[in-house]
């Protein structure tokens, strides 16, 4: 049901306009619920109370002229849409009604109740067109190249396997950890395969329930279940040509599994409800943090719509595993937080970036960005704090944590439990771990280091520079410029 405010001062006419906009129906339900004010200030009340749809406007009342309050009214109803109703025909004003932001201007007497009814009818599409324009403008905000940060080797592989990507219109499907950036790596590959904005639609399959996912998908056409007094395009159809992001595909059932193979196939879909068949223009882009292979394995996922999904696969690197992009994400993500919440924390101590670089990061970089909001907002002045961090000791050890301490290699390498067979290290991030803790334990002295590992200086300055480890003893502060807040 949709609100109409009123406001005039010729009470015969309001009355009349409120029974004749309440007795319209639409399914047998009243299409109208009708709020009224006979002056200025009584409407801007109404405006601010009712929240409605469309207000029809008196040009002159008794207090003010409707044309001096429309910027009021637009401020208390939002998108509401105004028509100006005046008993002159003055051209100048009508200019002037439009230019303040008047949906239409229309005379009295009007020529028969269905004339303004058209113009109600045509504000309130006009309304829903705007509103959906709306969604999808925020739906396509702009991600960037830039906003990938690493330089890592994994991250640079993926930044080349996307440029490729977006050279076609395949089927991607984008598979990483929960708070690795699937969204943003869609987004980028989304804004770097067309030279002009299309539309980026995204839907979170793990969010909706069955029974409404398949609407949201597909859309639905009036009657087609109890509560569509309407027909409403789905996601499917309003990616037009650009993009359609299903997130954690993996959690869609099996009976949408086999609906959503037939449109990737076919290329074509029906709205619930419908028979008109509309075609499938968007690009479909899928993410996951579920193994599908397993998940195909376990009956969970169909075989045929995995295959077709994975025509290309992106794989993005959980945080632990590209430790050396730790520190320009944490400079990017300082700049995007200090704007938020208007700080301006630009200091970073050697030891608190240490930590930073050592923490397990669970939650991949979703993580880092939530642990770093909440130093800069306890941060008492432009130095981020160690006290406001995690510790390592009630954090759960990453694969390549590293501590450093001296361990005993019997503890260093003890078995992890049975269900934590993913933790073990690969030979070569042994290797890493090895020599970082030796330079701990030494203190950075690289000929004492050289010593206990038992290699040359040569072997071990190249591999401390393969590691990353190669850094200058002593304090460090890293100190990042901050785009001012102010």
């Amino acid at each position: 049901m949709e609100t109409l405010l009123i406001v005039d001062d010729d009470v015969s006419l309001l009355e009349t306009l409120k029974m004749h906009f309440e007795e319209i129906e639409q399914d047998g339900q009243p299409r109208y619920q009708v709020a009224t004010a006979t002056s200025a200030a009584a409407g801007l009340r109404a405006a601010q109370e009712a929240m409605p749809s469309v207000v029809i406007l008196d040009m002159m009342l008794p207090d003010r002229t409707g044309l001096e309050i429309i910027e009021e009214m637009k401020g208390l109803c939002g998108d509401a849409r105004i028509i100006l109703v005046t008993a002159y025909h003055d051209m100048e004003t009508t200019i002037r009604a439009m230019k303040a932001g008047a949906f239409d201007y229309i005379h009295k007497p009007f020529p028969e109740p269905a004339a303004l009814d058209l113009v109600v009818e045509r504000a309130l599409e006009y309304r829903q067109l705007s509103r959906r324009a709306d969604e999808v403008h925020r739906e396509n905000a702009a991600a960037r190249l830039g906003d990938i940060v690493g330089t890592s080797p994994l991250m640079q592989q993926l930044v080349k396997e996307i440029g490729k990507v977006t050279g076609s219109h395949a089927t991607v499907l984008i598979t990483g950890e929960s708070g690795t950036g699937k969204e943003l790596i869609a987004r980028v590959i989304h804004n770097y395969s067309y030279d002009e904005p299309r539309p980026f639609i995204g839907i979170n399959c793990s969010a909706i329930v069955d029974t409404l996912l398949e609407s949201e998908l597909f859309g639905h056409e009036k009657g087609a279940f109890t509560g569509a007094t309407a027909g409403k395009p789905g996601k499917f159809e309003l990616a037009e040509d650009g993009t359609v992001f299903l997130d954690e595909i993996g959690d869609m059932s099996l009976m949408l599994q086999a609906k959503l193979l037939r449109v990737l196939q076919e290329r074509e879909f029906e709205r619930v409800g419908g028979v008109k068949r509309i075609k499938l223009r968007a690009r479909v882009i899928a993410a996951t943090h579920r193994a599908l292979v397993e998940e195909v394995e376990a009956g969970r996922f169909r075989e045929d719509l995995y295959q077709r999904l994975k025509v290309i696969t992106l794989q993005i690197p959980p945080l632990r595993e590209r430790r050396e992009d730790i520190p320009p994400l944490v400079k990017h993500l300082l700049e995007r937080i200090n704007e938020k919440v208007h700080k301006r924390v630009t200091r970073v101590p050697g030891e608190v970036m240490a930590r930073l670089t050592r923490l397990p990061w669970r939650g991949n970089v979703r993580e880092l960005e939530n642990v770093l909001t909440r130093a800069v907002v306890l941060a008492p002045g432009d130095v981020l704090r160690g006290d406001d961090l995690p510790s390592l000791e009630s954090s759960t050890p990453a694969p390549d944590a590293g501590r450093h301490a001296p361990q005993a290699a019997g503890a260093m390498f003890a078995a992890p439990a049975e269900d934590d067979a993913s933790l073990i290290p690969t030979l070569e991030e042994a290797e890493r771990q090895l020599i970082a803790r030796a330079m701990a334990v030494t203190k950075g002295h690289k000929g004492r280091t050289c010593q206990i590992l038992g290699i040359s200086r040569p072997t071990l300055e190249r591999k401390l520079q393969k590691y990353g480890l190669a850094q200058s003893q002593g304090p460090q502060v890293h100190t990042f410029p901050v785009k001012d807040a102010s």
